[in-house]
């Protein structure tokens, strides 16, 4: 049996990389771990949580995700915002099926973009949250 993590992760990482927005602004850069040898701007995967969410004979989760999204233009933030937006569209409310588990509802729950403390990269990061049934 896989894991409700591993399926939620891969149908995004599946999504993100069909998504023409997504890949207009960085091709196939999309990471769950990072490279040395990086192009910019590129996605990747950060943080993960998830809570349980049990009800009468269900097993469930609410699972939260962050994408990453990195541009480096000299501090401009707006190459940052252009790739979050990107990845918000194309993951607020899609709803794949995942191969062993049930996908309730995904949901793009904030976007925010900082500046780096290197002064040239501005992060993007997108909070993706999911209620899931395991079965």
């Amino acid at each position: 049996m896989s894991s409700p993590s591993v399926e939620f992760q891969a149908a995004i990482f599946a999504r993100l990389i069909a998504d023409a927005g997504v890949q207009a602004l960085v091709a196939d850069r999309i990471y769950d771990n990072v490279p040395e040898a990086r192009t910019f701007p590129y996605v990747s995967f950060g943080a993960s949580d998830y809570y349980e969410d049990d009800a009468d004979c269900i097993t469930g989760r609410v699972e939260t995700l962050v994408i990453d999204c990195w541009a480096r233009a000299q501090g401009k933030k707006r190459p940052a915002r252009e790739l979050a937006d990107a990845v918000k569209a194309a993951l607020h409310l899609h709803a794949p099926e995942l191969p062993t588990h049930g996908l309730v509802e995904m949901r793009v729950i904030a976007v925010r973009v900082i500046g780096d403390p290197d002064g040239v990269t501005a992060h993007g990061i997108v909070e993706v949250q999911a209620m899931i049934e395991e079965y």
